[in-house]
């Protein structure tokens, strides 16, 4: 293979492009903007993205700039813990029984680092905006009218992602009825919520949340109406804060944003010559850590399927990967919303007590909600 072109110097892409390069090929990877975003966005890794990371040779820096999440908990919002799994159940699946809680920016620059340690190459300010297959091949123009040839383009380029877009590949799917208002606070919640886990799903039928730790900060997800201005809702956010746990005063906010929450899968992962991978293939809820993980297993398994030079097994992996888009992590993640924001999360709780107590059931659910029983 001469060269990979891939859009897009995320995780995902940076992940295909390192595989890649460890395999010998050229790889170039196109990104829109003039570095490596700096945005916190995904936070949690999973078990087998620790152990694809570790095969990549970036896990133990990583580690270092992350911290072990060995349970996390379902709580009631007005009655405390109602579950606590310990991920220890899983010590004889994985060498990794444990989630580790790192902002998915702090990985991005380890990635590039051996990428180009390997020969790869970055190329910032060049966002894709044309997609050309011709024999051979593929061709994908900038913005700026500059033309990169390769003989596989994979498009690891967001949600928005220009390479689908370029194709007409279909993105179908449902948008959520309320948006996520997600905020970052330096304030110690372990001594405002005493015996809470890293990570934390909070029932409630008037206002979930969801609590986990990062190395930097505390961030709190909360759901908001999709109706009203930004600005109203970012003022209010203090008196929201205050309600999940009162210090007397406002909370300390480092940042805040709100976003709108999609469930789409594109209707190909691969078409010819390009593939694509990550958001530009799927977005699901961020409900259960699921999007940036299924993206790395979709970046090291077609990069895989690519090394191998076997283009059935690229279909393969390709089709594989769409399949457990739909049936594992949208089936995963929308499960977890329906079961947060239920009229009756009571009726959950019985269920989930039963699990924690039960070793072999919490390994079979935890199995499933780490995406290991999606790559076995």
């Amino acid at each position: 293979m001469k060269r990979v072109l891939i859009a897009g110097a995320g995780p995902v892409g940076l992940t295909a492009a390192l595989t890649l390069a460890r395999g010998g090929v050229p790889v170039t990877v196109l990104e829109a903007g003039p570095e490596l975003a700096a945005e916190s966005r995904a936070s949690t890794f999973h078990p087998p993205t620790l152990e694809m990371l570790a095969e990549l040779g970036v896990l133990p820096e990583l580690m270092t700039r992350g911290l072990v999440a060995p349970t996390f908990q379902y709580r009631d919002r007005r009655g405390g813990a109602i579950a606590t799994l310990d991920m220890a159940v899983l010590a004889e699946d994985t060498p990794y029984p444990y989630r580790v809680q790192c902002e998915q920016s702090k990985l991005t620059p380890i990635l590039m680092e051996h990428l180009l340690r390997h020969g790869g190459e970055v190329v910032f300010g060049a966002a894709v905006q044309e997609v050309l297959p011709r024999a051979g091949g593929v061709r994908a123009t900038t913005a700026a009218g500059v033309p990169f040839d390769a003989d596989v383009l994979i498009g690891a380029d967001g949600a928005h992602s220009a390479v689908r877009r370029a194709l007409a590949i279909p993105f179908e799917g449902i948008t959520y009825p309320e948006r996520f208002l997600v905020a970052s606070t330096d304030e110690d919640v372990e001594s405002l919520l005493p015996g809470i886990a890293p990570i934390n799903y909070v029932f409630d039928p008037e206002e979930w949340l969801v609590l986990l730790r990062t190395p930097d900060h505390w961030r709190v997800l909360l759901p908001t109406p999709d109706d009203t201005p930004d600005d109203a809702e970012l003022a209010r956010l203090a008196g929201r804060l205050r309600a999940v746990a009162d210090p007397g005063r406002d909370w300390k906010v480092a940042h805040s944003s709100l976003y709108r929450v999609h469930q789409r899968v594109a209707g190909r992962f691969r078409d010819g010559p390009v593939l694509l991978a990550g958001d530009a293939a799927h977005v699901n809820n961020p409900l259960g850590g699921l999007g940036m993980n299924s993206g790395i297993h979709d970046a090291v398994l077609m990069a895989a399927a690519l090394l191998s030079g076997d283009s059935a097994a690229v279909d393969a992996a390709a089709e594989r990967r769409r399949q457990v888009a739909l049936q594992h992590v949208r089936a995963i993640s929308h499960g977890n919303w329906e079961k947060l924001r239920s009229a009756d999360p009571a009726a959950h709780h019985a269920e989930l007590r039963a699990l924690a107590a039960d070793p072999e059931a919490a390994r079979q659910h935890l199995l499933r909600a780490c995406l290991i029983t999606s790559l076995r």
